[in-house]
């Protein structure tokens, strides 16, 4: 009987796979780690050929180890929009450009001047931003003209593993609308921007949505992995959006807060909401969209915090903030240690302490850091908000999760109560259950309702919250105060 689906993330740091059955049993999970490539300041790049590589192992380990009979479909997720340049034979001219590669800067303000921004915002929920492709396109033509030139066609990280895995050479609906050469509302190639950047619309690949079969594994997969050919293979989704899902984020009013090593932003809505200060997805659940918000740093900046305390051991940090009040005793942090994504996008922001005195210890760092990513995440709520979007159920997820003083810090802050799947094993979760809905393995969603059982419940204390609106009021009056200064310090 075939119960299984696969799924599949590349991700920045590694790619994983998991087999999942119809009852929602993980019976397989496994992951490869790899190296971000960064040869020069701002620049991020990764080796396709390895995270393809990658995949075939974790292919044929998986089938060593389970019935293969029993596997139905297939779906990869990734890293979005990730640019990847194929020559004329399918293989990669280069390392992929990652979507926080920061190289093409020059470029960007260029097309700044050159075409308006709020029109070109509102035809595709994009910013011209270092996100993009257009200005890496343009960077490339300038300094790698010949790689550009033998360039047969453009496609995303996971797009390229359905390639590899199908022969078949498609992207979806989001890799197209991240790009930032798709018409949102009539969903077609923005011609006028394809033809101004200097490609063609013939290197673009035919766009499909993230739930369609658009091919089937090969027999030069089976040879290489014994993993059975024949099986169908979705268009794939983003790895933020196969996260969502995963997580229990499918009605309207859903909100999902990421705490991974950047901090995630996601409701889904019904309907189609545009605003400068965030993205904007589709969802793999039918006319529903996705708005996004990315945060540069969360749990980087934990690390970070650590690595000066010399302290490894981050549970023993919890306790010991657990013990300081909420406020961490007037200290407050900014986090913009990478500067900042949405909802400020201010590249040139950078993190604070506020408030030190004598009586702060380690405790108070510690603890003002968790408070600065909630603040960050209360941010974008006010935004919403902002925007008439009603918040209903809120999901955590990620790393950062896993510490139950960060998720109730959290739900503090925002004032809501929260749902945690624990173990949650990332995208390819939601990876997996899409190939399993779109299938048929599942309907009406059941295996993600028999997972969703597993779901832990935190609740909110309204005190807390009332303490942190006030603390919340000095975040955002300081990053005000101090937005003239940043730019200042940086010319020094």
């Amino acid at each position: 009987m075939k119960d299984i689906a696969v799924g599949i993330d590349i991700g920045t740091t590694s790619v994983k796979s998991i087999a999942l059955s119809v009852k929602g049993e993980i019976i397989y999970e496994k992951s490869i780690s790899h190296d971000l490539i960064s040869l020069r300041p701002g620049y991020a790049e990764e080796d396709s050929e390895l995270w393809w590589n990658s995949s075939e192992r974790l292919l044929r380990d998986m089938v060593g180890k389970i019935d293969k009979k029993r596997i139905a479909s297939l779906s990869f997720s990734g890293m979005v929009p990730t640019l990847i340049l194929l020559d004329e034979n399918g293989k990669a001219l280069r390392y992929s450009i990652q979507q926080n590669d920061a190289r093409a800067h020059k470029e960007i303000n260029e097309w700044k001047q050159l075409i308006n921004e709020d029109d070109y915002h509102k035809q595709t929920g994009n910013t011209i931003n270092q996100q993009v492709l257009f200005p890496k396109i343009d960077w490339l033509r300038k300094h790698e003209p010949e790689v550009l030139r033998k360039t047969h066609v453009i496609m995303g990280s996971y797009n390229y593993a359905v390639y590899r895995a199908t022969g078949v050479t498609k992207v979806d609906k989001n890799w197209a609308l991240e790009s930032g050469y798709w018409l949102i509302r009539e969903e077609k190639w923005y011609e006028q921007i394809i033809y101004k950047s200097g490609i063609t619309l013939n290197q673009l690949p035919e766009v499909s949505d993230s739930r369609d079969i658009v091919g089937y594994t090969s027999k030069n997969l089976e040879k290489d992995t014994s993993f059975p050919s024949g099986i169908p293979v979705l268009a794939g989704m983003a790895d933020h959006v196969a996260s969502a899902l995963a997580s229990g984020v499918r009605e309207n009013g859903d909100l999902l807060l990421k705490l991974g090593g950047a901090g995630d932003i996601l409701l889904s809505t019904d309907e189609l909401h545009l605003d400068k200060r965030m993205f904007i997805d589709y969802h793999v659940i039918p006319d529903a969209f996705l708005i996004n918000g990315c945060m540069a740093s969360s749990g980087s900046v934990v690390k970070w915090l650590m690595k000066q305390l010399r302290e490894t051991d981050a549970s023993l940090l919890d306790k010991e903030a657990e013990a300081v009040p909420p406020g961490s005793e007037q200290l407050i942090m900014l986090p913009y240690f990478l500067g900042e994504k949405t909802p400020i996008f201010d590249t040139n922001a950078r993190g604070v302490y506020f408030g030190l005195n004598l009586m702060h210890t380690r405790a108070h760092l510690f603890r003002a850091v968790l408070e600065a990513v909630a603040f960050g995440f209360y941010h974008h709520v006010k935004v919403l908000n902002e925007l008439n979007l009603d918040i209903k159920r809120v999901f955590l997820s990620n790393g950062g999760a896993k510490s139950f003083l960060w998720k109730k810090i959290v739900l503090d802050v925002i004032g809501f109560d929260g749902f945690y799947l624990p173990n949650h094993p990332g995208s390819c979760l939601g990876a997996a259950l899409l190939a399993m809905e779109s299938t048929g393995l599942s309907k009406n969603w059941n295996t993600l309702n028999e997972i969703q059982k597993k779901n832990e419940v935190i609740e909110y204390s309204k005190d807390n919250h009332g303490v942190y609106q006030k603390y919340f009021e000095v975040y955002l009056e300081l990053y005000d105060r101090l937005q003239t200064l940043f730019p200042k310090i940086l010319n020094i």
